[in-house]
Formats: structure tokens, C-alpha cells, sequence
């Protein structure tokens, strides 16, 4: 979807399909978000077929709605892709679980995942990122929206302990699992997707945990870490183990390439402002926030009315889908001024919901910010500037809003 919407427009509340991909691929929900910001903040949607939800769209509502397990379960599906159909990995899978047993399997994985952590990683990310953007520097048209998919797993690989040659079929089922009406990734039709994407993915992990156990083999990786936590004192079967390193290699896969790609566009398109950053590489930490601002891959979750709530001026029925648009509550006037100006200066952007809220918060955040922000300050210190080599083509979509095309040439920064 577009990052930077056209001039406002008149909206017709009533007709507005949240559900209508053709709006993400090449529409702008940016002008429809603003709208029901101010006149219906809590808006009802019918679909064709008879399923319904519920739509949040200012901050506050956004962060009460991802924030308070007790209004708002993660019991029963939290991707919109799953609506209709309750997730039958609800109260196993780590993003469909809420605490206590969240918080028992969550909180030994995310010990791994704090940014002191993760900050022994920070030479071998940065040597991961230099080789990325080596065919760029070498004057190549570059692709980055396409490349930038493998960034994660470059990154995250070693740290999952999954084998290189098995990264870039990850890649790929996870893409599937995002965004599975999108041509690049669908197998048959979207339903046939989502089956394939979820079978290889937990069979992928099945396999890797039975192979370690038959191996005996004891490494610090994540996925071996997960066979040695115990949520109320027992082991996680080896099928819990498979739908949570599931979880997690969609957590790291799916988000941080289209902050990538989108940001990178939001500075070609605004050249004072990469200046600024390329002039001042202590901005970058900001420009990141901004970034995670501007794009919100994440575009939102669905969560399910645990009794009748109140919100937004009206109320949402006991069992009643609600989707919490982050793409709009991280627009929103109320605490971001001039929401729609893109600003790496900007006061108060890590205020951002684009990692969640609450519980869900997601747990690799912090390893997500530092190979941002070593991947801005290589490329700012690599490049003088960018420009587009042809049309970007965006994600088909309403749950990751992204790219699978941005084609960009370099000029080279000369040394002094």
C-alpha cells in the first residue's frame, strides 16, 4: 500500500471494505483510516460471506485492544487471515496464547532476545549487512524489496540455528503464511497457500527437533532453547515446541524486510532528510523509530471480545472479532502531529505501536532495532544517494503492508 497518501477524499463509511485487497496493492486506506479516526473510531464491517469484525483505528483504542488480554483474548486467532475459523493452535501457539502460559514460555526465550543480549551479534550483523548491499555498491540495479525478504534470515539464521541452505525455503513458506493472495508466493488458491505454507513450516521444525534429540546435540540456539522451557513445569511436547518455533520464525521473517524497503523509499523520495541522516549518523536510532512509524508492516492484529466491551463510542459483543489497524493508530494526529510527514527529527516516534503492545510486545524488538539501525548507517555511509531504477510494486495484503518489488541504483560515497 501506499506510505505516503494522496490528498484527502470523500469516504462513504458505509461501503468501506477493510477486507478489500486490491485497497493495499494499489489503493491508499491511509485517507479512508483518517476518516474513521474522526467520525467512527469503532466501525462494524459485514463481509459477503457473513463473517464480521470489528476495526479500532486511533492509538489509544489500538493499545487497549493489543494490551489487555482479560477485554481482549489471543485464544482464538490473531491474524485477520483467520477470521471465521478458530485458530486450532489457540492456547499452544505463543502469538494465540495469553498468561499465564504466554509469560512461562515467553519469558526464558526472550532472556536470549534483550538488547544486551543481542548486543555480542552487533560485528557479525554488521559484516552480514556490508555484504547485502555489496552489489549495490558495485553500481548494480538492486532490488531491494526482493532481496531485502533473506534479510532476516541472514541475520537470524545462526542465531535459530537453522542451516544456510534451508533459509531461503523458510523465506519463502513464511512469506506464504503473510501474505498468501499475493502472486509471488501463492500455490492454487489462498486457502491452498495457507495449508502448504503451515505444513512444511511445522513439519520443518518437527524434523529439526526429533533430528537434535536423536543427535543429542546441545548449542545455544533459540529453537534448541525452546526444547528446555517448562510452562508450568512441564516440558513442551515436541508438537508445542513445533507450533512455537513456528511462531517465531514468522516473528523473524515477515516485518523487518518492508521496514527496510519502505523507509528506504520514504528517504529517496525526501532527500533533505536522508542528508540530515547521512550528515548525522546519531540520528539514526531516530530515523528507525520513524521508519517502524511510517511503514508498520505489522498493519494490524485481530484479537476476540472476552465480554462486552466499550471502546471507541460504541461496544463490541462478548466473542466479537476486533481488528486493531497499527497502520492507522501509528497516524494518528492525536499523538503523532502531522502524522503524515515523514520526519527523523521527530519527538516522541518511538512511541510507535509497530512492535505491539502489551504481552505480545514482540519479544525480538531489540534485535530488530540494531540490525535497522546498522543497516541505515551502512548504506548512509556507503551511499551519497538513491534513486528508483523502476516501479515499486507492493505487497497484496491487508495484514503485512510491504513490498515484493523496489528496484534502486546507488552513487557510490567517495572516500576521502
Amino acid at each position: 500500500m501506499r506510505l505516503t497518501p494522496g490528498p484527502p477524499r470523500d469516504v462513504d463509511l458505509a461501503t468501506v471494505d477493510l477486507f478489500d485487497l486490491d485497497l493495499y496493492t494499489d489503493g491508499d486506506p491511509h485517507p479512508i483510516w483518517d476518516v474513521m479516526r474522526a467520525q467512527a473510531p469503532l466501525h462494524h464491517q459485514v463481509l459477503p460471506d457473513g463473517r464480521e469484525f470489528w476495526s479500532v483505528t486511533r492509538y489509544e483504542d489500538v493499545r487497549r485492544v493489543l494490551s489487555d488480554h482479560r477485554e481482549f483474548t489471543s485464544e482464538r486467532g490473531t491474524v485477520p487471515t483467520h477470521l471465521g475459523t478458530d485458530d486450532p493452535a489457540a492456547g499452544v501457539l505463543m502469538t494465540s496464547t495469553d498468561p499465564p502460559r504466554h509469560t512461562e514460555v515467553r519469558r526464558p526465550l526472550g532472556s536470549k532476545l534483550t538488547a544486551r543480549a543481542v548486543q555480542s551479534w552487533e560485528e557479525k550483523i554488521r559484516g552480514t549487512v556490508v555484504r547485502f548491499l555489496q552489489p549495490a555498491v558495485d553500481g548494480q540495479v538492486f532490488d531491494l524489496a526482493e532481496k531485502a525478504l533473506l534479510l532476516p534470515a541472514l541475520v537470524t539464521g545462526p542465531l535459530l540455528g537453522i542451516p544456510e541452505k534451508d533459509w531461503e525455503e523458510l523465506v519463502q513458506l513464511t512469506a506464504m503464511v503473510t501474505a498468501p493472495s499475493d502472486p509471488h508466493f501463492q500455490i492454487g488458491s489462498e486457502a491452498a497457500t495457507l495449508a502448504i505454507s503451515h505444513h512444511e513450516l511445522l513439519n520443518y521444525v518437527r524434523d529439526w527437533v526429533k533430528n537434535h534429540r536423536v543427535a543429542g546435540e546441545e548449542d545455544e540456539s533459540l529453537l534448541h532453547h525452546l526444547m528446555s522451557v517448562r510452562p508450568g513445569g512441564e516440558p513442551l511436547s515436541d508438537e508445542e515446541i513445533a507450533l512455537d518455533g513456528y511462531s517465531i520464525l514468522l516473528g523473524a521473517n515477515v516485518t523487518t524486510p518492508h521496514t527496510v524497503s519502505g523507509t528506504v523509499e520514504a528517504l529517496i523520495e525526501r532527500p533533505v532528510q536522508w542528508d540530515k541522516a547521512a550528515s548525522d549518523l546519531s540520528l539514526v536510532p531516530n530515523l528507525v523509530e520513524e521508519g517502524l512509524r511510517w511503514t508498520s508492516a505489522a498493519c494490524n492484529f485481530m484479537r476476540y471480545a472476552a465480554k462486552d466491551v466499550e471502546i471507541g463510542g460504541g461496544t463490541i459483543p462478548a466473542g466479537g472479532a476486533v481488528v486493531a489497524w497499527i497502520g492507522s493508530g501509528n497516524r494518528d494526529e492525536s499523538m503523532f502531529p502531522d502524522p503524515h510527514t515523514f520526519d527523523i527529527t521527530r519527538a516522541g516516534a518511538k512511541r510507535h505501536g509497530a512492535f505491539g503492545f502489551g504481552t505480545h510486545f514482540c519479544i525480538g524488538a531489540p534485535l530488530a532495532r540494531m540490525t535497522l539501525r546498522i543497516f541505515f548507517e551502512e548504506l548512509l555511509t556507503r551511499f551519497e544517494s538513491l534513486e528508483f531504477a523502476g516501479e515499486a510494486q507492493h505487497l497484496r495484503s491487508y495484514f503485512i503492508a510491504g513490498m515484493t518489488h523496489l528496484p534502486i541504483t546507488g552513487k557510490k560515497r567517495q572516500t576521502p
